[in-house]
């Protein structure tokens, strides 16, 4: 009797999700990307004075095959990577096997006939055009219906639509939901942000038979653990892939581990920005990240201070007070993009367009500022307003990466969330930055600053700030 009916239910549902194709997709990225990475390095070698043996680095061509089967193996080519387990799983096994293929090849190939500089510019070139190829691949091809893994979920009621949700918001994560699953009759017909609520739990044999989807997922954070356990089992048969999402919404994601106490399930959670050595690692990263840059950075200041000076009268740099670690006011500079006397400007404007008063009362900012001059508009459009807090990184007030520092008007909007913004430093960009900026509501940001501290690492750090320079060279959210 219920053959028919369930039949019926999963053929109006469709599996667009081509798994191999995004495999190979990722592949194909990584083999061209260390390719380009070799083939450069090679070719800017050969330019300079000393003879190179183009046929010799010719026959290396194999290792491309060994790199991506390796990354196959450590489960590169799955869907569900975060940007930043993907990045650190990248640079830990790109440089495990160049110190295997340098030493093998040192050791048993002639190694006085290579270059040991090339071996190393491929080494680095490799970390960062690998990850940029697979960002590209992924912002090419993340929101395509082929791209990633079918995905069921399992329920039908609010918790399940955030799911719904939030995998919708991050394509490239690569879970796409196709139908949802309740035993709740009353929910069956309808749909959540366009995913179809086909029928009850007994579907699923059909849906991942018939559709070929091997991931689900399960977050009932109100069934009772009995219910849920049984699911659990009897779910575990259908999919090779159970997601279980427990009820530990605000906790730390990237730094929990599983552990086994007597056959009992415990999560470990770290937060590692609270611990010494992190912290002593993240100043050491900020310190030698902004003396690599000084130069650079030095001439660019002074052609930006000339600008303003060219402009309008008044100071080139402004500190204004802020919060930092500890509850320690700072003052945190900037490069002056307001007009003098903008205080007096703001007031007068706000008077003569009082329906804009509660934008400025609610995020602090105006879309259309009267006091931003011309070059402050540039300035901050690109974020390079607050290129001299780079001085408050050097002085230990700021890091590179961190929450945005903030004024004491906005310490009640933290509530219980201020507890940890005071523990780390404020930071010169952030996920608030890399995450819409100012399209974030203010709320967000607050969320954006307690996710950063709980899930903290060197890879997090890294992942901000190459987003970061595409923000800017995007101006997304900026104003």
């Amino acid at each position: 009797m219920l053959r028919r009916p369930v039949s019926t239910s999963v053929r109006l549902l469709h599996n667009p999700c081509l798994p191999w194709l995004t495999s190979a997709t990722l592949l194909f990225s990584d083999v061209l990307m260390l390719g380009l990475a070799s083939a450069v390095t090679i070719w800017v070698r050969w330019l300079l004075p000393g003879s190179l043996p183009l046929e010799l680095y010719a026959g290396l061509w194999p290792g491309l095959v060994v790199f991506a089967a390796i990354y196959g193996l450590v489960g590169l080519y799955r869907v569900g990577l975060t940007p930043v387990e993907e990045l650190r799983l990248l640079s830990y096994t790109s440089s495990g096997l160049f110190l295997v293929f340098g030493a093998t090849t040192f050791l048993f190939k002639g190694g006085e006939l290579y270059s040991r500089s090339v071996f190393l510019v491929v080494w680095l070139l490799s970390l960062l055009l690998v990850p940029l190829g697979r960002a590209l691949v992924r912002q090419l091809f993340a929101a395509k219906p082929w791209w990633g893994e079918a995905v069921v979920i399992f329920g039908a009621g609010a918790t399940q639509c955030q799911v719904v949700r939030t995998l919708q918001a991050q394509p490239g994560l690569g879970f796409k939901p196709i139908a949802m699953l309740d035993d709740d009759a009353s929910r069956h017909g309808t749909a959540c942000a366009g995913v179809p609520v086909a029928g009850g739990m007994d579907l699923a044999p059909a849906v991942a038979r018939q559709l070929g989807v091997r991931y689900a997922v399960v977050a009932m954070p109100g069934v009772p653990r009995g219910e849920l356990l049984k699911l659990l089992e009897q779910q575990e048969r259908v999919f090779p892939h159970l997601l279980l999402i427990p009820d530990l919404l605000g906790f730390s994601s990237l730094w929990i581990s599983p552990r086994d106490l007597g056959g009992m399930l415990a999560l470990e959670l770290r937060q590692q920005l609270l611990l010494p050595g992190p912290r002593l690692l993240k100043r050491l990263m900020d310190l030698s990240l902004v003396a690599l840059a000084a130069l650079p950075l030095a001439l660019l200041t002074a052609v930006i201070a000339l600008l303003i000076r060219l402009e309008t009268k008044g100071p080139v740099f402004y500190g204004h007070p802020r919060i930092g670690q500890g509850g320690r006011m700072f003052r945190a500079w900037k490069f002056r993009s307001m007009v003098p006397d903008a205080d007096r400007v703001l007031e007068q404007y706000l008077a003569q367009h009082p329906e804009l008063r509660e934008e400025w009362e609610q995020n602090q900012k105006l879309k259309n500022d009267p006091r931003v001059t011309r070059v402050g508009r540039f300035l901050r459009r690109t974020s390079l307003d607050e290129l001299p807090q780079l001085w408050n990184v050097l002085k230990g007030e700021m890091s590179l990466v961190g929450p945005r520092p903030i004024v004491q008007e906005e310490v009640g909007r933290y509530s219980q969330e201020l507890s940890l913004y005071l523990k780390v430093r404020p930071g010169l960009s952030g996920m608030w930055q890399v995450s819409g900026r100012n399209d974030t509501s203010y709320a967000q940001r607050v969320a954006l600053d307690a996710y950063y501290v709980r899930n903290w690492s060197v890879w997090l750090d890294l992942y901000i700030l190459a987003r970061t320079t595409m923000a800017v060279l995007s101006k997304n959210g900026a104003y």
